[in-house]
């Protein structure tokens, strides 16, 4: 039986913080991501960057998008950290997130500790050139064409939040 697609970073591990730079509060840069085991047939992949606690975990609204790529090739197996167009594996396009750019942004919640999950694709196609597609434009283009899928989940909450709360008196 083949191995599933796996994803992970070696800046944190599944379930934990994400680091402080890699966050709105930080240098705001994309973590470095490695992948092994893509299915047999995949043609290209897409990768997907959200958190679905907006604007309060405890009483989420949306999924926000922190990132859009697709038509990562095949071959590659890593986004090196601080990843842009020019650092990439030539061929990625990159999609809009939901801040507007077609960029990595970082975590930078306004309450609370949120879940933002690294969603890696693969894919039986080398999509078309969809301009600037938006997560929703992304996965509806991907539909019918994922052969396996991994994620990486990443924790954040601003510092400043928990360090008012650690203060008596403090307020945010």
């Amino acid at each position: 039986m083949p191995k599933p697609l796996v994803l992970s970073s070696p800046r944190f591990n599944d379930g934990d913080l994400i680091p402080i730079a890699f966050t709105g509060e930080g240098e705001d840069i994309a973590p470095p991501l490695r992948w092994e085991n893509p299915p047999a047939g995949t043609k290209s992949l897409a990768l997907i960057v959200e958190d679905p606690d907006a604007p309060d975990p405890q009483r989420p609204q949306r999924v926000f998008c922190h990132q859009v790529l697709y038509n990562i090739p095949p071959g590659a197996r890593e986004l090196p950290e601080g990843a842009q167009l020019d650092t990439m594996p030539p061929g990625i396009r990159v999609g809009l997130n939901d801040f507007g750019h077609q960029a990595y942004g970082g975590p930078m919640p306004p309450v609370g500790r949120h879940r933002y999950y690294f969603k890696l694709y693969a894919l039986d196609l080398v999509l078309p050139n969809l301009g600037r597609p938006t997560r929703r434009d992304l996965l509806k283009a991907m539909e019918g064409h994922i052969l396996g899928q991994a994620e990486l989940i990443g924790l954040y909450e601003k510092v400043h939040h928990r360090a008012a709360e650690a203060v008596p008196g403090a307020s945010a």
